[in-house]
């Protein structure tokens, strides 16, 4: 059967409906928990949100931890298709939809017949009574939102819903994949926060070197598992984040970076950087800054951002994939001060 589908929309007083296999009610509307990540979920838009699960158990914790940053020209994905609804719940679906077409006054003509006309395709026409004789064998598919994209990109999924029998996964772009939930389960991950440890202690010299680290035990990697089970579908995708690099903006141009890149590579242990130890104080540092001029009565809000870099691993996957590289980081005010002298 030729897969349809539509990319109108129309409003039902309050409620916005899409025309693209689900009502999308206005946020306010949703009942229901909260989407991790953002959003809420109910019995139509979100649905498919009950049986994706995500395990963040090896998440980053603390008050400081955060999401990561994606690239501009990366985001996960908007929309896909999935198992939702049994014969008689896609029943329940178009019928209360077509009631509050029918009785919203001000809905066009054309839109009560073509949600009329679609309504009784799974009646009548290419499917008989919503396929309820074989209610035990499969279940209807139909597209399924991230709350977090925008609605132009929600509605790349345009099609009505298709039945599919369980365990088999119809050819169709945006279908639900593995990869798919690598890129759900990246939107999920946290990382700890990136307060890194200054020395000497104190304020800063000028013209001395600041020395900066990042213990290895604190950053480890940290991974989440998005996983899916319905309709015959058993599949699984973990997306893990490793630390990279420190990347140190001491807030001033009045400043000089150690590496002049002001990029700190990772060590073999997972720390970053080298702790400052006495006797130091006038030598380079592997990762810090030397601050040219003083701070005055105020500080200098340096940054310190980490780079993570994101693979991921699932279901037929072998080796691990790689996604684009996310970051992380938090301000910190440094205090700078004039010296005469200093005893080493």
């Amino acid at each position: 059967m030729r897969l349809k589908s539509r990319a109108c929309g129309f409003v039902i007083g309050a409620t916005a409906l899409t025309l693209a296999g689900a009502a999308v009610p206005a946020a306010a509307d949703l009942p229901g928990e909260t989407f991790p990540g953002g959003g809420q979920k109910g019995d139509d838009v979100y649905a498919q949100v009950e049986v994706i699960t995500f395990d963040t158990s090896k998440n980053g914790s603390g008050p400081s931890a955060g999401a990561v940053s994606a690239p501009v020209d990366w985001s996960p994905p908007p929309c896909w298709y999935a198992p939702k609804w049994s014969p008689s719940e896609l029943r329940d679906y178009y019928q209360r939809n077509y009631e509050a077409i029918v009785h919203d006054p001000g809905m066009p003509p054309d839109a009560r017949n073509q949600w009329n006309e679609e309504r009784h395709n799974y009646i009548d026409g290419d499917y008989e009574d919503f396929n309820e004789e074989k209610k035990d064998e499969g279940m209807w598919w139909g597209a399924v939102y991230n709350p977090n994209a925008s609605i132009d990109d929600q509605l790349k999924c345009d099609r009505v819903p298709f039945w599919a029998d369980n365990g088999e996964t119809p050819d169709v772009e945006n279908i639900i994949t593995p990869e798919i939930l690598a890129g759900l389960a990246y939107e999920q991950i946290k990382v700890p926060g990136t307060e890194v440890t200054l020395a000497p202690g104190g304020k800063s010299k000028v013209n001395l070197p600041t020395w900066a680290w990042l213990d290895g035990g604190e950053f480890k990697p940290v991974a989440v598992t998005a996983s899916l089970a319905v309709g015959g579908l058993d599949m699984s995708a973990t997306t893990t984040a490793t630390p990279k690099s420190l990347r140190i903006e001491p807030g001033t141009k009045d400043a000089r970076l150690h590496p002049a890149s002001g990029e700190c590579t990772i060590n073999g242990d997972g720390s970053i950087g080298e702790p400052y130890a006495r006797g130091k104080a006038d030598q380079e540092p592997p990762c810090g800054v030397t601050y040219l001029r003083s701070s005055g009565d105020g500080s200098y809000a340096m940054e310190a951002t980490v780079t993570w870099e994101i693979s991921w691993t699932g279901t037929g996957v072998a080796a691990p994939q790689a996604l684009p590289d996310g970051t992380f980081g938090n301000e910190q005010a440094v205090e700078v001060e004039e010296i005469q002298s200093i005893n080493r």
